[in-house]
């Protein structure tokens, strides 16, 4: 049944022609299927980065280094402005692993990083902004959540993340050291610029299907990966996958499915009861709400 699956989506793709890079299923150890549309690079897996991110962030609190009540301005008080916000001395990590900082707007996307927002010094540039609302209370998806939270896993552990991530998650999974965008002042950019192949990129799918374990080792406490991808916060993008968020996870309208989730379509879905991960890679040039409900409606909800 799954392959009959994978193989007519493959056909619909073709016929509907739909802007699909590549598309993959794997248990949690071995990739069972995959179709190339286009030849296999590593690229920019935008804000999938995020869950490789949030991975780090559960490596730290397993370590005793990091708590989810830490606060970000007690983390950096050198960053802290003069007059600041009274609000900013609430934000929490955990806040920031649910975009709920309070700071109410989608602050360092991709576009105002490349235009020069926040440079040099994205912390300080963060920390004076106006904290507009109750840290903890309303989702607005931001990628600078994402980056001041990769920053107090540095600071927690003492390293670049992705000095870390490299000795605790790329080098036993197998991905190298993947190429990541950084900040002005060279930390990795905690939201997105994460480079990788297809079936490099769902690896961390497979890592969370099989509770942390890879090959023999324990890379990631299982009671975090329950948390992570447990729902933690209403969300309102107004499609069918918008189902809610975890920490830097996105929950999914399959049961117990969760995905991580980056621009223009590099997603991996993790479908626990059927012990599967679905992956998918796409151009920047597509139209991925069509690749979406197609993949929903010919594919992911008949599994």
């Amino acid at each position: 049944m799954l392959e009959k699956l994978f193989f007519d989506f493959i056909s619909y793709a073709y016929d509907h022609k739909l802007a699909i890079e590549g598309l993959a299923v794997a248990d949690e150890t071995k990739v069972l299927l995959e179709h190339r549309f286009t030849p296999d690079l590593p690229r920019n897996i935008y804000s999938h980065t995020k869950s490789y991110m949030v991975t780090a962030v559960g490596m730290a609190i397993a370590d005793g280094k990091l708590s989810l009540d830490d606060k970000l301005a007690e983390f950096f008080p050198e960053s802290v402005p003069e007059d600041p916000d009274p609000r900013l001395f609430e934000i929490r990590l955990r806040d920031l692993l649910i975009m709920a900082s309070g700071f109410g707007e989608p602050y360092l996307m991709g576009a105002d990083r490349r235009a020069g927002v926040g440079a040099p010094d994205y912390m300080k540039y963060m920390l004076s902004r106006p904290v507009k609302e109750e840290p903890g209370t309303r989702f607005q998806y931001s990628t600078a959540d994402s980056i001041l939270a990769g920053r107090m896993v540095e600071k927690a552990v003492g390293q670049r993340l992705g000095a870390y991530l490299y000795e605790r998650l790329h080098k036993p999974l197998g991905q190298g050291y993947p190429q990541w965008e950084n900040c002005p002042m060279g930390h990795p950019i905690g939201g997105g610029g994460m480079f990788l192949k297809l079936t490099e990129m769902m690896k961390l799918g497979q890592l969370y299907l099989a509770e942390g374990s890879w090959e023999g080792q324990q890379l990631v406490d299982p009671a975090w990966i329950k948390e992570a991808t447990t729902w933690k916060i209403a969300t309102d993008g107004g499609n069918v996958w918008d189902c809610g968020y975890g920490y830097q996870f996105w929950m999914s309208p399959y049961p117990g499915a969760y995905r991580a989730d980056g621009a223009y379509g590099q997603v991996s879905t993790v479908l626990p009861e059927k012990g599967l991960v679905v992956a998918i890679q796409c151009p920047e040039v597509g139209d991925f709400e069509r690749v979406r409900d197609a993949l929903h409606e010919q594919f992911l909800s008949q599994l």
